[in-house]
């Protein structure tokens, strides 16, 4: 078991929070993250389940009738005709 301990916070935008963490998921996590400490692999996870609900929110927008326009998208991708400068 592993103990963070609360406190009023001494850095801007963090607080020390009391908190019990399963062991071996801890452990199983680091090496997934490939952290070396509790606040890497705890601040890893949490970055990736922000990201990862951040990315589902754009694929369902993507999804959603008139979201992405093929043919724009292979408009945009051909060779432009015309002089540049």
């Amino acid at each position: 078991m592993v103990y963070l301990i609360a406190s009023s916070g001494y850095t801007i935008g963090m607080t020390k929070r009391l908190v019990e963490i399963d062991d071996e998921l801890l452990d199983r996590a680091r090496t997934v993250a490939g952290t070396e400490t509790i606040k890497a692999t705890v601040e890893t996870a949490l970055r990736r389940l922000v990201d990862h609900e951040t990315a589902l929110r754009h694929v369902a927008r993507l999804r959603k009738k008139g979201a992405l326009d093929l043919s724009l998208i292979e408009q945009a991708r051909r060779p432009r005709s015309g002089r540049h400068g």
